[in-house]
């Protein structure tokens, strides 16, 4: 696949875009608590991150019409890292704060052929259509992640990896920021890059 350059990228989706993003009103801190929430999944059950207690969660914030993370998942990347994590007892949870009307908002039984579309596999994808979680952890891009220890603290917030393009091939040259993370925390160490610059299309946050 020919690889797009930033500028080109930039232009053709201006609209998408939140490599520059402003600042949220409220956003999760790294080395302090995670912010506690609640919300339903696309089966209509309720996850609270309180429920998670003792385990290490990932929050995914996703758009499946978002270029960048239709990288992740047309790769069958996300999925890999979602099967490779939670299944060393990693919590995966992704979100969706897309507000109705915007892009990436879906009624749940269509985000369930979605799902089963794309082989997703985190432990749950939630809806959170009002924006309050994500603006709650400042989340700003999709994807944007974070990544909770056992102890409840925020560990790595940021990008997913350090290479901002939505070039397919770029993923196996690319530092993966989030992997590494992971594997830090579940070998007992300190995460060496706690925090970095989130990059993909804005959250599509109702107006």
């Amino acid at each position: 696949m020919k690889r797009l350059s930033m500028p080109v990228v930039a232009l053709g989706l201006a609209s998408a875009l939140a490599l520059t993003p402003t600042p949220s009103r409220a956003s999760a801190v790294v080395g302090e608590a995670a912010p506690a929430f609640s919300l339903s999944d696309n089966e209509g059950h309720t996850h609270s991150l309180a429920d998670f207690a003792g385990k290490i969660v990932v929050l995914e914030w996703t758009n499946f019409q978002c270029p960048f993370v239709g990288k992740h998942y047309g790769s069958g990347h996300m999925q890999k890292l979602q099967k490779e994590y939670t299944g060393k007892g990693v919590i995966w949870l992704s979100i969706n704060s897309s507000a109705p009307g915007k892009q990436g908002y879906f009624p749940a039984e269509k985000l369930d052929a979605l799902i089963k579309e794309r082989h997703a596999a985190p432990t749950a994808y939630l809806l959170d259509s009002d924006g309050t979680v994500g603006r709650l952890y400042g989340a700003k891009a999709t994807p944007h992640m974070f990544v909770v220890d056992k102890t409840g603290r925020v560990v790595y917030a940021g990008g997913i990896d350090d290479t901002p393009s939505t070039d397919q091939a770029d993923i196996a040259t690319a530092k993966n920021y989030v992997a590494a993370a992971l594997d830090e925390v579940l070998a007992g160490k300190p995460v060496t890059k706690a925090t970095s610059a989130p990059y993909g299309c804005s959250v599509k946050y109702a107006d």
